[in-house]
């Protein structure tokens, strides 16, 4: 198990799906965890400190929530708007790209000043396996998280001289609340899995895992990456 004693690390989207279980690790792991969501969870433990906030309003509370040194950061926000491409309006691509690339903008502008302070800070943004495997239905998302790519890109680029390392982890479909509708029969669930080389479709442990890996001090050595945890859906072919 990693340890993050003495480390302050940032949630968004911490009260769901994979926030959650990574702000659940984090905190038995030792670290101070702060989280972000529209939404208060009564399932985080007390010493969780919570800040309701939606990410498409007004976001300068934040600033004062924080504590003064910020080690990570986790913007694990987005949706999954599934349709065919003659029906995406542009407002389909807007919020997507509102939820995705602009939240993540204005957290990480009012959080840097903190990161700056940690004198070596994580920030960890989520993609998607379909940015870089094509899937039919993803126009509006894969658009989006393709955007937070290659921000996450820029931004390690210029962030490396602050000690501020920024990295992404891109999932396969994972069974969180907000892909209940993708996963909510047997038969959906059945399909799910075989779609994937590993036969299954990923559980919030999964990606959480990696990314408090990418918080720690043992990838150190890592920034503009983009790591694939997709039970092998983006490099695989199935046999």
């Amino acid at each position: 198990m990693i340890d993050f004693t003495g480390k302050n690390i940032l949630v968004v989207g911490g009260s769901s799906g994979i926030g959650f279980s990574l702000a659940q690790s984090l905190h038995q792991n030792n670290a101070s965890v702060y989280s972000v969501s529209r939404s208060l969870s009564t399932s985080l433990a007390s010493s969780v400190r919570q800040l309701q906030a939606d990410v498409t309003g007004d976001l300068d509370g934040i600033t004062a929530f924080l504590p003064e040194q910020l080690h990570g950061l986790v913007y694990s926000v987005g949706s999954i708007n599934l349709k065919p491409f003659g029906r995406l309006s542009a407002d389909d691509f807007l919020i997507d790209y509102q939820l995705s690339v602009l939240g993540a903008v204005k957290v990480i502008q009012h959080s840097l000043k903190q990161l700056k302070n940690a004198s070596g800070a994580s920030i960890v943004l989520i993609s998607s396996v379909a940015v870089r495997t094509g899937m039919p239905y993803h126009a509006s998302i894969s658009a989006a998280k393709g955007a937070v790519e290659g921000m996450a890109l820029s931004l390690a680029a210029e962030l490396a001289s602050q000690k501020i390392r920024v990295n992404v982890v891109a999932p396969s479909l994972t069974e969180t609340p907000m892909a209940q509708s993708l996963l909510n029969s047997p038969e959906k669930r059945e399909a799910s899995a075989k779609r994937h080389p590993l036969a299954r479709f990923g559980q919030p442990a999964d990606i959480s895992g990696a990314i408090a890996f990418l918080l720690s001090d043992q990838s150190s050595w890592m920034t503009g990456q983009v790591i694939g945890v997709d039970g092998g859906m983006g490099n695989l072919k199935k046999v």
